[in-house]
């Protein structure tokens, strides 16, 4: 090999080896928090007829069932409570609540590299739900999920680059005492990723034996306090324009803790919210901000996601439908809600009616993570991993939502129009003496990583290349990246001394 032939060979081993090099955040063609807000399913019209119809809603219809707590959190902020024992809420207590709300809001991680800025239209993905089966998709069937199964969807959340946030997505029902399941539930997540974690609680006196946990886990409560890892997912009403009692009690006993909370309403169109797309981002819209002015009078400006959450009906069966086109119309209707009111907001995205993961799944889940995306929805919540309308939850599929997502932000990144991108001087080159086409040119090279994004377990090959390596199929190259992650140590496992006080202090169900 000659002098020359060694200096190129060395030279495209070099740029291969620094393309295949880990990027910095900034040379990313994606990453967390990108902005998005490019899309508008509303008119500016539309949007105000759908806040002044929420506020009327709020005044006249107001909302039944709050706790003797909240009735006297809310009255004191001057809701006014019928004599049919409903509390309506007069525009003006809407707007000081809207005025002392926290805007600017950071969920963050057990490791700082993975907070999430809530401000504006930045966008972030991540799991939720409350799947009661695993999809196995080896024996094409569902069995009932376990809290080994999410403590595994956890450890591979963590290691996804596109997945931001993780929301328990499914139900340990192997546990069958709820005190012994919110505390594992939280324990799996917490153990499993060092990203943020939310969760529920059944019942309002669980959520002090959870903060003493998360105090342990923390280092004390000065340290959970300054930086809160785990929010609360709480669905404090019950649609149609009721308050769900015991769930607005643990919201009030998360507050007083610390921990943030993700006001969610989850009616569904045509059953527990009108019919008409317009009418379900009301009713959300009106719910949400009755919780609104509930967490604030508890303290004002406490760290709250303007939660509407409408479901999709498929109005010939009764059946809720997460993946249909209404679906993500839904979402995208109540980012640009959230956008209005200057408010971290997040709804769903990515949820599909399919059984396994198949073309069906991928069609239902990318239509609306990309538009929730567009739309500039801060937090896209059950964008990975969900099937059959929320019954059940598959790690495959979140794994291969990892390349989906990575689609949709690098949609959500659009399109960079400056001098350079233009690209006019290129042309110039390679069209006036020069090679004639753009490949191997040095901005080209330079844009491989920072401009394009690839899929990790999505195939590219041609057809010839595809038959050469063994015809490799999609979910089967999902199952074994699964196996992979799942063979390694946790990154976010506890240290053994944390480990063995928190298993002293606590019933944990997951193997030590």
């Amino acid at each position: 090999m000659n002098a020359l032939t060694s200096r190129r060979t060395g030279g495209r081993a070099a740029r291969r080896a620094s393309r295949s090099a880990p990027l910095t955040d900034n040379l990313r063609a994606i990453r967390p928090g990108m902005e998005g807000g490019r899309l508008n399913v509303l008119t500016d019209e539309q949007i105000a007829r759908i806040h002044e119809a929420a506020l009327e809603a709020l005044e006249t219809i107001g909302l039944a069932d709050a706790p003797e707590s909240g009735v006297a959190y809310l009255v004191s902020a001057g809701a006014e409570r019928g004599e049919d024992g409903r509390i309506r809420f007069p525009r003006a207590v809407v707007e000081d609540a809207l005025g002392k709300a926290c805007k600017d809001l950071t969920l963050h991680g057990r490791d700082p590299r993975h907070d999430l800025n809530l401000s504006g239209t930045r966008v972030h993905y991540g799991t939720a739900g409350a799947a009661v089966s695993m999809v196995d998709i080896e024996g094409r069937e569902y069995r009932d999920s376990t809290v080994q199964d999410l403590h595994d969807a956890a450890r591979i959340c963590d290691v996804l680059d596109n997945i931001h946030f993780v929301q328990r997505p499914m139900v340990c029902r192997d546990i069958a005492d709820n005190r012994e399941m919110d505390l594992n539930t939280l324990y799996a997540c917490c153990s499993g990723t060092t990203k943020h974690v939310g969760t529920s609680f059944t019942d309002p006196a669980y959520v002090e034996d959870a903060l003493s946990m998360l105090h342990m886990i923390a280092g004390g409560e000065d340290a959970w306090r300054a930086r809160p890892f785990v929010s609360n997912s709480n669905c404090f009403v019950v649609p149609p324009m009721k308050f769900a009692t015991e769930a607005c009690q643990v919201m009030e006993n998360c507050i007083r803790g610390g921990m943030p909370v993700l006001l969610l309403s989850a009616g569904m169109a045509g059953a527990t919210t009108p019919s008409t797309i317009a009418g379900a981002i009301v009713q959300a819209t009106a719910e949400c901000l009755a919780g609104l002015v509930y967490v604030n009078a508890v303290s004002p400006g406490h760290p709250a996601i303007f939660g509407t959450w409408p479901f999709g009906l498929d109005l010939r069966t009764g059946a809720m439908t997460g993946g249909s086109g209404e679906q993500a119309l839904l979402s995208a209707g109540c980012a640009q809600m959230h956008r209005f009111y200057g408010l971290p907001g997040g709804a769903v995205g990515g949820i599909t009616d399919a059984k396994l993961p198949d073309m069906q799944a991928g069609w239902e889940a990318m239509c609306s993570n990309v538009m929730a995306g567009l739309s500039g929805l801060n937090m896209v919540y059950e964008s990975a991993g969900m099937h059959a309308s929320l019954l059940g939850f598959c790690h495959e599929s979140l794994i291969l939502a990892d390349d989906l997502i990575g689609h949709a932000l690098r949609c959500v990144r659009g399109i960079d129009v400056t001098d350079e991108t233009i690209a006019l001087d290129q042309m110039r080159e390679v069209c006036l003496g020069g090679p004639g086409h753009y490949l191997g040119t040095g901005q080209t090279l330079a844009r491989m990583q920072s401009d394009y994004q690839y899929p990790s377990v999505g195939d590219r090959t041609s057809p010839k290349q595809w038959v050469e390596i063994g015809k490799p199929d999609l979910n089967a190259r999902a199952t074994a990246r699964k196996e992979e992650i799942l063979s390694q140590p946790s990154a976010a496992r506890f240290d053994p001394a944390l480990d063995a006080e928190l298993r002293r202090a606590f019933t944990i169900h997951l193997p030590n």
